[in-house]
């Protein structure tokens, strides 16, 4: 079956192009073009007054969406920030401890990598970094105030499935466990709710959710990092009356809020939300059209010279292959030249699929492939 008419504003842009690299920036649907109109319209019309419908039903209903899909317990958990850098940079803020002890795997994606690497340099964080295998193992040693790792990692698509292990080892005193979803949020069935209690959970609307910049959050469990030391006058909401000199937060997850933010992530997140729920597609049935999708290109066995390091199974996959080998980068400026967009990370290439994608547009794409390589 194919869904391109949901998309077809983007679609229309280039009609030749064919974009498989949904899992980097995914194309973006009809209806965020009208949630970014109601943005807009909602400015026009009630100005000064429009952020007390931002921050009650729009910023509601897209918790409420983030916590439906999620099966958190509490909607009020959840934050919103334009990126999650944000959070991670509140996060460390709030850790009493300096330098502040720090794991995550060796596959986290670049702002991490980069923020983590410079406060190693100025003597805010040690870190340790392992491989994806052996992370609880090292995780349960309990040297660490931060434990932070990829639901699905950026570079290869593994998976990370022991989350609720990972849990276990958290406490309010330290550690605390951030899990990155933002290759899983909506791409892999999650089901936070019997750990949403121990866990951070960060993601975003950039990918998979299909809104575009803007609508990353933060899932915060009750009683861990209560007083982040970078913080915005948008996180007291609850506490404007308080005297001059005392700063308060809010007793839910607005305690990482910043300052003013561009809403119209939000504005789309929600339409997108409201659009699957009309057309009945849920992530279970749109990952299963990208797995045989996914079938189709590995079954006419292109790039048979690669690593394909995610291989397709009955377990949960990643919305993307990755195959590793010495010409990805080459491979990838062909493709490009073609106008066929994937992306590539050192020496491996990443294919991703989507909702926007039929049966079709991957024969094409195996096609211009076999001509290339």
């Amino acid at each position: 079956m194919s869904w391109k008419h949901l998309f077809s504003r983007s679609l229309a842009t280039n009609p030749e192009r064919l974009h498989f690299a949904a899992h980097s920036h995914h194309l973006w649907p009809d209806a965020s073009y009208d949630g970014h109109m109601a943005a807009w319209d909602d400015a026009a019309a009630l100005a000064d007054q429009k952020w007390d419908k931002i921050m009650g039903p729009v910023w509601s209903e897209a918790q409420q969406h983030v916590a439906d899909e999620l099966k958190l317990p509490n909607p009020a958990s959840i934050c919103f920030a334009p990126n999650t850098h944000d959070f991670i940079v509140r996060l460390l803020s709030a850790i009493p401890a300096r330098p502040a002890r720090v794991l995550a795997t060796d596959g986290e994606f670049h702002s991490f990598r980069r923020q983590m690497t410079r406060w190693v340099e100025s003597g805010e964080v040690l870190l340790e970094t392992v491989s994806p295998e052996t992370l609880l193992e090292t995780a349960r040693t309990g040297q660490f105030d931060l434990i932070f790792a990829s639901h699905v990692l950026f570079n290869s698509g593994s998976i990370i499935s022991d989350l609720d292990g990972l849990a276990a080892l958290a406490c309010p005193e330290g550690p605390w466990v951030v899990i990155d979803g933002y290759h899983g949020f909506m791409a892999v069935e999650t089901d936070l709710s019997p750990i949403a209690e121990r866990i951070f959970y960060l993601s975003g609307g950039y990918k998979y959710a299909m809104a575009g910049e803007g609508a990353c959050f933060l899932h915060a469990p009750p009683g861990y990092a209560e007083r982040p030391v970078v913080t915005g006058w948008y996180a007291a909401f609850d506490d404007l009356a308080l005297p001059p000199g005392d700063v308060g937060y809010a007793p839910d997850g607005r305690r990482f809020l910043g300052s003013t933010f561009d809403p119209s992530g939000l504005y789309r997140f929600n339409a997108v939300q409201n659009m699957l729920a009309a057309e009945g597609l849920t992530t279970a049935l749109i990952s299963d059209h990208v797995a045989g999708l996914q079938t189709q290109f590995l079954a006419d066995g292109q790039l048979a010279d690669f690593e394909l390091l995610n291989p397709v199974g009955a377990h949960p996959h990643a919305r993307f292959l990755a195959f590793r080998g010495d010409g990805a980068p080459a491979v990838h400026q062909m493709l490009d030249e073609q106008n066929v967009v994937t992306d590539v990370r050192g020496d491996v290439l990443r294919i991703g699929f989507a909702l926007y994608h039929d049966a079709e547009d991957v024969a094409r794409l195996t096609k211009i492939i076999g001509q290339l390589v």
